[in-house]
Protein backbone atom coordinates (compact mmCIF):
# COMPACT_ATOMS: atom_id res chain seq x y z
CA UNK A 1 0.00 0.00 0.00
CA UNK A 2 2.34 2.81 1.15
CA UNK A 3 5.59 2.98 2.05
CA UNK A 4 5.36 6.04 4.91
CA UNK A 5 6.03 5.36 8.45
CA UNK A 6 2.46 5.66 10.71
CA UNK A 7 2.69 6.13 14.09
CA UNK A 8 1.92 3.44 16.43
CA UNK A 9 0.66 3.03 19.91
CA UNK A 10 1.81 -0.34 20.06
CA UNK A 11 3.80 -2.78 18.06
CA UNK A 12 3.26 -6.54 17.68
CA UNK A 13 6.70 -8.24 16.16
CA UNK A 14 5.52 -11.17 14.71
CA UNK A 15 8.07 -11.62 12.49
CA UNK A 16 9.24 -15.21 11.57
CA UNK A 17 5.88 -16.51 13.15
CA UNK A 18 4.01 -18.77 11.01
CA UNK A 19 0.17 -18.37 10.64
CA UNK A 20 -1.52 -18.17 12.13
CA UNK A 21 0.91 -16.52 15.25
CA UNK A 22 0.62 -13.26 13.58
CA UNK A 23 -2.95 -12.88 13.40
CA UNK A 24 -3.26 -14.71 17.32
CA UNK A 25 -0.94 -12.10 18.39
CA UNK A 26 -2.91 -9.46 17.12
CA UNK A 27 -5.75 -10.77 18.43
CA UNK A 28 -4.76 -11.11 21.63
CA UNK A 29 -3.04 -7.40 21.82
CA UNK A 30 -6.05 -5.90 20.17
CA UNK A 31 -8.25 -7.19 23.16
CA UNK A 32 -6.10 -5.79 25.64
CA UNK A 33 -6.35 -1.77 24.16
CA UNK A 34 -8.34 0.55 24.38
CA UNK A 35 -10.71 1.68 21.26
CA UNK A 36 -8.65 4.13 18.93
CA UNK A 37 -5.57 2.64 19.73
CA UNK A 38 -3.07 1.82 16.22
CA UNK A 39 -1.67 -1.42 16.29
CA UNK A 40 1.75 -1.99 14.01
CA UNK A 41 1.78 -5.98 13.54
CA UNK A 42 5.56 -6.97 11.70
CA UNK A 43 4.94 -10.08 10.25
CA UNK A 44 7.48 -12.40 7.36
CA UNK A 45 4.28 -14.60 6.68
CA UNK A 46 2.60 -13.35 3.66
CA UNK A 47 -0.64 -14.72 4.18
CA UNK A 48 -0.85 -12.36 7.23
CA UNK A 49 -2.06 -9.38 4.85
CA UNK A 50 -4.88 -11.14 3.59
CA UNK A 51 -5.88 -12.69 6.69
CA UNK A 52 -5.86 -9.54 8.98
CA UNK A 53 -7.90 -7.52 6.28
CA UNK A 54 -10.83 -10.06 6.54
CA UNK A 55 -10.32 -10.17 10.56
CA UNK A 56 -10.59 -6.27 10.12
CA UNK A 57 -13.54 -6.21 7.94
CA UNK A 58 -15.46 -8.78 10.07
CA UNK A 59 -14.65 -7.39 13.69
CA UNK A 60 -15.55 -3.83 13.25
CA UNK A 61 -11.54 -2.47 13.09
CA UNK A 62 -9.56 -1.51 10.23
CA UNK A 63 -6.36 -1.88 8.52
CA UNK A 64 -4.93 1.61 7.48
CA UNK A 65 -1.92 0.77 6.17
CA UNK A 66 0.74 -1.96 4.63
CA UNK A 67 4.32 -1.13 4.89
CA UNK A 68 6.75 -3.55 2.86
CA UNK A 69 9.55 -3.28 4.68
CA UNK A 70 12.83 -5.29 3.99
CA UNK A 71 12.32 -8.92 5.03
CA UNK A 72 8.51 -8.12 6.59
CA UNK A 73 5.73 -6.33 6.33
CA UNK A 74 4.39 -3.64 8.70
CA UNK A 75 0.46 -3.59 9.18
CA UNK A 76 -1.14 -1.17 10.87
CA UNK A 77 -4.65 -1.55 12.43
CA UNK A 78 -7.23 0.81 14.08
CA UNK A 79 -8.61 -1.20 16.89
CA UNK A 80 -12.66 0.58 16.56
CA UNK A 81 -14.23 -1.34 19.81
Amino acid sequence: MSDTQLDADVTVNAVGSSCPGPMMDLIGKAKDVDPGTVIRLQSSNEGTEPDVAEWAEKSGNELIDVVDRDGHWDLYVRVND
